[in-house]
């Protein structure tokens, strides 16, 4: 492990059976929970700003910025542990500004400063210079910022954490006693499931990581993860496994980021009722909808399937007409 890391997280995060949905979907399904993964509501990003924040201490920060949608998890995820650690954070999200709610009531609750640019998706190059500019503001002001940018530089970092991260899954299903085929993940940039895949790869896993886009196009999408897996190896000193054990799927998408699909709101309502566990309807429920999917189609190997549980639940929130519609 190379790094410097701040705690953050409960670790390791629970690992649990979901016999109802099993039953339900005619395959034993895990749930992975790192929606319980700590402060600011948890979710994936937690183990991803351990690094993170762990580099921007390291190099003597007292602010943090990045630029993500404006109902990002890493963005409400950043904004709480930046105040947990007493470091100000700007987050410079793509607008227009929507109505504050869910993630961004957080962002605010939380004490982020909030600026919106207009601009289409993540690697749209105004994202870059307004981040520079937001920089420079804190810069103007006294701080000493520290960059997080998951579509560029800070990508080969976000992801090692959850390459290392591998080694806690391993051991969860050692003492599960299983052997899972698949593990099934929301994939916005797709750090978490290149990290993922890379890990399990080196870990000697059969287990084969299906990244469920809620965002990119399959072919965009593959391109990016193998590359920052690449820079991810290369920075850990780690040799590049000859195949990633990596399967993209982009059907999930719907009628496009952020926005729930008719089978994402199936697919969150039918958990909710088995087991008790929330999924949103953005990223989660688009991973459930696909691991659904998956199995109807007998797309997945044989064996028991894990399912991430990224987190998310503000935009639960965010999505309530939707939702309420869906359980009325």
């Amino acid at each position: 492990m190379t790094g410097h890391l701040v705690p953050l997280g409960r670790w390791p995060t629970p690992f649990e059976p979901a016999p109802r949905l099993s039953s339900a979907l005619g395959r034993e399904i895990w749930f992975k929970r790192e929606d319980l993964a700590g402060p600011a509501l948890g979710g994936n990003k937690i183990r991803q700003l351990e690094w993170l924040l762990g580099a921007a201490l390291a190099e003597g920060a007292d602010a943090v910025l990045t630029t993500a949608a404006a109902q990002s998890n890493f963005c409400r995820a950043l904004a709480g542990t930046a105040a947990k650690l007493g470091l100000a954070c700007t987050l410079v999200l793509r607008g227009p500004p929507p109505p504050c709610q869910g993630n961004l009531l957080l962002d605010r609750l939380f004490g982020a400063e909030i600026r919106f640019v207009a601009a289409a998706d993540p690697w749209h190059p105004r994202l870059v210079a307004a981040l520079d500019e937001a920089a420079a503001s804190l810069r103007a002001r006294g701080y000493r910022p520290y960059a997080i940018h998951l579509p560029g530089a800070s990508a080969p970092l976000a992801a090692q954490a959850w390459a290392e991260a591998a080694t806690e899954l391993d051991a969860d299903w050692r003492a599960a006693g299983i052997d899972p085929a698949a593990l099934v993940v929301a994939a916005g940039s797709g750090l978490t499931a290149a990290g993922l895949a890379l890990g399990l790869a080196r870990a000697g896993r059969r287990c084969r990581v299906r990244a469920i886009s809620v965002q990119q196009p399959r072919a965009h999408l593959a391109a990016w993860m193998t590359d920052v897996a690449r820079r991810t190896a290369e920075r850990a000193g780690w040799p590049l496994p000859a195949e990633l054990p990596l399967d993209i799927d982009d059907a999930e998408i719907g009628p496009g980021y952020g926005l729930p699909s008719p089978a994402s709101l199936a697919a969150l309502l039918r958990v909710a009722r088995c087991e008790g566990v929330a999924l949103d309807p953005a990223y989660a429920g688009k991973a459930m909808a696909g691991l659904i999917a998956a199995l109807r189609a007998g797309t997945l190997p044989p064996g028991p399937v894990v399912f991430l549980h990224s987190g998310g639940l503000p935009g639960l929130f965010a999505a309530a007409d939707a939702v309420a519609g869906a359980v009325a």
